[in-house]
């Protein structure tokens, strides 16, 4: 008997690799729909149209696999009773549904398979690298066959489940190829002093960053379980840096607050710590949101403090923005009221004031109030440092503000900047609270 037609649709890296490998075994034929004439013939395999392709005895689909379920819908036509289509496509539930939905009144043999290597690790030999095998509508015969081919080639066959395969291959394949496009990401560079585990991380990087984004891509949105193994890996990588970043060596619990000295923020953690008996402790000013959030997964604070509600303001959008783009957990929540007071350098009278100044927030706290007492007056939301009302009042203390600028912070600012209160209680409700929330590292 003569060798069997074996047509591989599909001649990108794998595709190469499969016809070399299968080449003394079959009669081999190539579908592309890229020009790959040169490299089939330098392989001495026959180019086919995709016609003559689909006719041979088995025919392998290795595309990516976001294109699999076009280029199956494109061919079905084709198959008969009688002969075997398979697929190398790394996400097996996803061949399966293809398949079924595509393939199954066709007749022909299905049976899923996926060689667990590729052109980079295969350059060694085959000799013991595993394939996966599913007969997923086959004869015995036509699935021995391959069975029987698969294991003389020295590749060690794995028969399971769709399902068995992605799970296993989220926590093997999927992984590496992470960690590989990770430490790409990372621009590393080999030294002088590589050690021998550096050289192997610095090889799985190489390999799994010659498979195209496409590859990599589809391997994450495809497999149904590869989002678990992310956010697994993820959650072991922060479970680790925080084992390594101590609480507080010296005992003395470090809190960075969304606010300066003199701020509402400041005020209410120091109201908070007396409350649950907190005496041990030092406050780092770091004026915002971002800035707490970004120093906390640095480890260079224990706690976190920022404010997230005011009865009358609403959401701190600063703090859901910074909330969202960092990790932390919420360890404490509490309330604080805020009393609002208008201040100015020593001397100036209302008059002389053209503009209030301060957080977006605290101007939305006294809405009301304020365009109503103080009409001709132009409010301005401070950016930048000047975004809290305290550091505000301290730069127009040192004159890094107009003395025609009025801020309108906590009356603490006043004694400890020394500023006048041109007027006090301008919040629109008594009852002007406002929630904080303390924060650590996960």
């Amino acid at each position: 008997m003569g060798k069997p037609t074996v047509s591989i649709i599909g001649f990108g890296r794998f595709g190469q690799l499969w016809a070399r490998v299968l080449k003394n075994h079959a009669d081999i034929r190539v579908y592309d729909q890229g020009n790959k004439l040169s490299i089939a013939e330098k392989f001495g395999i026959r180019l086919a149209n995709l016609e003559e392709a689909c006719a041979s005895e088995h025919v392998f689909y290795a595309v990516p696999i976001s294109q699999l379920e076009s280029v199956v819908e494109k061919t079905k036509r084709y198959f008969a009773s009688g002969q075997t289509v398979l697929d190398v496509c790394s996400v097996k539930a996803h061949s399966r549904r293809v398949f079924e939905k595509h393939l199954l009144n066709s007749g022909a043999n299905l049976i899923l398979t996926h060689p667990m290597f590729g052109p980079d690790s295969a350059r060694s030999g085959l000799n013991g690298l595993p394939i996966m095998m599913c007969n997923l509508q086959s004869s015995e015969d036509a699935y021995e066959f391959w069975k029987r081919l698969f294991a003389s080639l020295e590749l060690d066959v794995q028969e399971m489940t769709p399902e068995e395969h992605d799970y296993q291959a989220a926590f093997s394949q999927g992984v590496t190829h992470t960690i590989g496009r990770v430490l790409d990401e990372m621009k590393l560079k080999h030294t002088s002093i590589d050690s021998k585990g550096f050289k192997a991380l610095m090889e799985v990087a190489e390999q799994t960053c010659h498979d195209s984004w496409e590859l990599f891509r589809d391997l994450q949105v495809f497999n149904p379980y590869t989002k678990e193994m992310r956010m697994k890996l993820e959650q072991a990588f922060a479970t680790v840096n925080k084992a390594l970043i101590p609480a507080c060596e010296d005992q003395t619990i470090i809190i960075g607050i969304q606010g300066g000295k003199g701020s509402f923020n400041e005020e209410a953690c120091k109201e908070h710590c007396a409350r649950i008996g907190l005496k041990d402790y030092r406050i780092e000013y770091l004026y915002t949101s971002e800035r707490v959030l970004t120093a906390l997964e640095n480890g260079d604070i224990d706690r976190g403090q920022c404010a997230t509600q005011n009865s009358i303001g609403g959401v701190v959008r600063e703090t859901i923005h910074a909330l969202s783009e960092h990790r932390s957990s919420i360890v404490d929540e509490f309330e604080f009221i805020v009393n609002h007071a208008l201040l100015a350098r020593p001397g100036v009278t209302l008059d002389r004031v053209s503009t209030i100044m301060s957080h977006p927030q605290a101007l939305a706290q006294c809405q009301s109030t304020l365009p109503a007492m103080f009409p001709d007056k132009k409010l301005v939301p401070g950016t930048g440092d000047f975004v809290d009302q305290a550091n505000a009042a301290k730069s127009l203390s040192c004159g890094d503000l107009p003395d025609s600028t009025a801020v309108l912070a906590s009356r603490v600012c006043a004694n400890l900047y020394n500023l006048d209160i041109l007027a006090d209680n301008l919040q629109d409700r008594r009852d002007n609270y406002t929630s904080f929330i303390w924060l650590e590292r996960v």
